[in-house]
């Protein structure tokens, strides 16, 4: 499943909270720090259980935003429509003018002058020829924010199609992380580029698959834009007519590259970004600084040092990976590091594989097949939670990307050595 919930405060705030299901909680907490955005819920492709990789760009992923549900008043009626009819007129709207805070609505809505009928009516406007079904939409005072979805069918296959809308500082780094390719060694997929258009906007078109280790064949396409005035599009399509679930009709999503972006680049979701609310850069501060500025840098500088090569690498604060060779196959090692889990994970640090050292410092180690689809797979594993609520887990492959095959026997470090490197004192800054 795709790494779709960022977690961790939650936890730390809950604790022992979800006494019923610890094991959810060790992923959940897996999950804090290493997702490069802090998006509108923001989703990824790519990822699950206690996994540590980072995945994909930011935006509007689907998960929430485009499955049907919270769909407010606009449904299109039942039956297909025809994409060429003409859309009410939308209100012009003046930049920025959505109050945002009005009716006790979240901080980022608008005053609701475009609603989801009328987004339903660009959507079709914008499809080429067919028909659309099974539409969804809310409008711009709509919770959680304004999006459409529906299910497209141009003759050659009937093909899902979401839009989210919303505002964003264009200078800051939620902007450029939503526009980011995704890790090539963490993610498969088959094409991804970045471009400035005349405009100044900044636009990532990313064809790849709903499930990058592809256990199934859905493709999904999708195009995300940031203007200059911060508007943020985010256009995804699937060659299926549901994003999870549902047998592919065609061999691809219906819009081109090339039409994916006119889609997206369309002036006519201006009139719904205008009602929301500029976004405000953050204050500076405001964003936590990671508790190891350079994981990745740290784990390399504890790495055996004669006949292994560091051949791929990335680094994101808290969470870093290497990829390494010996000379009989690749590797992926990882770590992650987090403060504040000792309540949330009290639990956790028991069974097999797990043992407590002398000055209180929990470990638990594990080996396990992976699960990310990749052929003969394994994940192997030290988890370690010091006394004073530090945790850092390193984790190693035996290939350099999980939803590949297996490309040696074991991983390149046995579980030991992952434990002498998950309670070096570096971690301790």
């Amino acid at each position: 499943m795709p790494f779709e919930d960022e977690l961790g405060d939650a936890l730390r705030r809950t604790g022992d909270g979800f006494v019923t299901d610890r094991h959810a909680l060790v992923e959940a907490g897996e999950r804090r720090g290493r997702q490069l955005v802090a998006r509108r819920r923001a989703a990824v492709v790519g990822g699950s259980v206690l996994a540590l990789a980072v995945i994909a760009t930011g935006g509007a992923y689907t998960g929430g935003l485009f499955d049907g549900s919270g769909g407010s008043g606009g449904s299109g009626g039942s039956g297909p429509a025809n994409v060429a009819e003409a859309p009410p007129a939308l209100p012009t709207a003046a930049p920025g003018n959505g109050s945002g805070s009005g009716r006790g609505k979240r901080p980022g809505l608008g005053t609701g002058a475009v609603s989801a009928e009328q987004l339903i009516a660009v959507l079709k406007q914008l499809l080429p020829g067919g028909t659309v079904s099974g539409t969804e939409a809310r409008g711009t005072g709509d919770e959680p924010g304004p999006m459409v979805h529906g299910v497209y069918d141009d003759g050659k296959g009937k093909a899902a199609i979401g839009v989210g809308l919303s505002r964003t500082d264009p200078n800051g780094a939620g902007a450029a992380d939503m526009l980011k390719c995704p890790d090539k060694n963490l993610v498969d997929y088959d094409a991804c580029a970045v471009e400035t258009l005349a405009d100044g906007s900044k636009l990532s078109l990313y064809q790849g698959y709903e499930y990058p280790d592809r256990r199934e064949p859905t493709k999904m396409w999708r195009a995300t834009l940031v203007t200059p005035q911060g508007f943020h599009i985010d256009v995804s399509e699937w060659n299926a007519p549901a994003e999870k679930g549902a047998k592919v009709s065609r061999p691809n999503p219906p819009l081109t590259p090339a039409q994916l972006k006119e889609f997206a680049a369309s002036p006519l979701w201006h009139p719904a970004l205008n009602d929301l609310p500029s976004a405000k850069p953050l204050p500076p501060g405001s964003v936590p600084r990671p508790v190891v500025p350079d994981a990745g840098a740290v784990l390399e500088s504890l790495l055996p040092k004669s006949g292994i090569t560091v051949v791929a690498k990335s680094d994101a604060g808290d969470y870093g990976y290497r990829v390494l060779d010996d000379g009989k196959g690749k590797s992926l090692v990882q770590v992650n590091v987090q403060e504040h889990m000792g309540e949330a994970l009290k639990d956790y640090f028991t069974g097999a594989g797990a043992t407590t050292l002398p000055d209180g410092t929990l470990v638990k180690l594990e080996e396990r097949p992976g699960e990310k689809g990749g052929a003969g797979v394994v994940w192997w594993t030290a988890d370690t939670l010091r006394p004073d609520g530090r945790r850092v887990v390193v984790s190693a492959f035996n290939t350099a990307n999980q939803n590949k095959p297996a490309t040696r026997p074991e991983p390149i470090l046995t579980t030991e050595q992952l434990k002498t490197i998950a309670l070096d004192p570096k971690w301790l800054g």
